[in-house]
């Protein structure tokens, strides 16, 4: 479906997916598990990977899941509605977003990695899938989540270009955005002060 022919539709699930991706999900997780705020903690950021260092892995693959489905959800109802991928591609960027600069946290958010993980499971699942190879190789060699995300992302628009070329404008804004997400994190592994898993 072209974006112009139902545009009301298309805004409302725009709308959807930013206010679902505020939902920053490893805060309630953290305080119905008795952990410390996840905004406390290594790097201040509201994911699994501080999630994972105060309570551990379960608790951070739930962070993780969690922040997933909701950038899959918004995608995959754009794709039931039959829009196109470029209009699939601007419901996800709007999820990610929302996960950045969430409108229920006085839009200090997370670095938007997971949420953008489920949105390229359902819209580039080979492309999304080759970038979690390469995050998971990174995170092995160097055990630093900030670098694995920033090389996979990094990665996203040469891969999508091989396999899923129509999916490169949304790979391409999306390793703009990361990279600039974990700014602090580049500065800090520059100075050798990043944490390690």
């Amino acid at each position: 479906m072209d974006v112009a022919s139902q545009p009301l539709l298309l805004i409302t699930i725009c709308a959807f997916a930013y206010l679902l991706g505020s939902v920053l999900f490893a805060i309630p997780i953290c305080q119905l598990s008795g952990l410390p705020d996840p905004r406390a903690l290594g790097s201040r950021n509201p994911g699994a990977t501080n999630v994972y260092r105060s309570g551990g892995p379960l608790p951070a693959a739930v962070t993780l899941l969690l922040d997933a489905l909701k950038g899959a959800l918004p995608v995959w109802l754009a794709q039931q509605s039959d829009f196109s991928v470029f209009a699939q591609a601007m419901v996800a960027l709007c999820a990610v977003t929302g996960h950045m600069v969430p409108v229920w946290y006085r839009f200090q958010g997370g670095k938007g990695v997971a949420t953008a993980l489920g949105c390229g499971l359902v819209l580039a699942p080979l492309t999304t899938a080759l970038l979690s190879l390469v995050w998971l190789v990174v995170l092995w060699r160097w055990r630093i989540s900030a670098l694995a995300s920033v090389i996979a992302l990094g990665s996203g628009p040469v891969i999508s270009v091989l396999l899923e070329p129509e999916t490169l404008p949304m790979f391409g804004l999306l390793a703009i955005v990361i990279v600039i997400r974990h700014r602090n994190n580049l500065i800090r592994l520059a100075q050798g002060r990043e944490s390690r898993f």
